[in-house]
């Protein structure tokens, strides 16, 4: 199943990628304007409608003797979906210790337990109230979709240019987590490069 979404993800069958994209798009998009009650059950005959018909369409073929008669969904029929027991557990066991490690980083920033981290967090709040000026979440799920199924295949044709300008801005992320944390600290100066902190000589 994941190799099938990478597959979905990375464009490697075009048409169904396209089908997909184009059918999430529309579906919430349409939210916009119905609920999504009746997008679901729209949605729903619409799917049914279109794979009743096929199923139909071969069967009468398969009467009139000009097909063999083989299901035209047999391999979304015997697509395995099942979990073992072993894998329900394991699967399980990581979505409490996700749960559980979501909620201690949480109660850390929100009880301050580290300075620095909890005014990030502030600061991401922040933010993120101007975020919901601008468009709700909805919008944001949208264009999430949109970058889902164009990011991936953008960073494989342009990877040499995407990690050099990744490399420049994470430098100067790290530049301002050094200063704010330097800041936090007391504002001293910045340690020492050489080895030691021996200074060097000066002529």
């Amino acid at each position: 199943m994941a190799s099938k979404v990478m597959d979905l993800i990375y464009w490697k069958d075009t048409e169904r990628s396209g089908m997909v994209l184009t059918g999430l798009v529309v579906g919430l998009l349409s939210l916009f304007q119905l609920s999504i009650i009746t997008v679901v059950s729209t949605v729903s005959l619409a799917i049914m409608c279109f794979t009743i018909s096929v199923r139909i369409y071969y069967q009468l073929l398969y009467i009139l003797s000009w097909g063999d008669g083989e299901h035209p969904f047999k391999s979304y029929l015997d697509l395995d979906i099942s979990f073992s027991g072993e894998q329900a557990d394991l699967y399980m066991q990581k979505l409490i210790v996700m749960t559980l490690s979501a909620v201690d980083t949480l109660k850390r920033l929100f009880f301050v337990g580290n300075l620095f981290e909890s005014l990030k967090f502030l600061f991401l709040m922040y933010l993120v109230t101007y975020l919901g000026d601008l468009c709700n979440g909805l919008t944001l799920l949208i264009i999430s979709v949109i970058a889902v199924f164009s990011l991936p295949l953008f960073y494989i044709r342009r990877q040499e240019q995407v990690d050099g300008i990744i490399a420049k801005i994470q430098a100067h992320i790290d530049n301002v987590k050094d200063i704010l944390q330097r800041l936090v600290q007391g504002g001293g100066p910045p340690p020492d490069p050489t080895p030691g902190g021996a200074k060097p000589k000066t002529q």
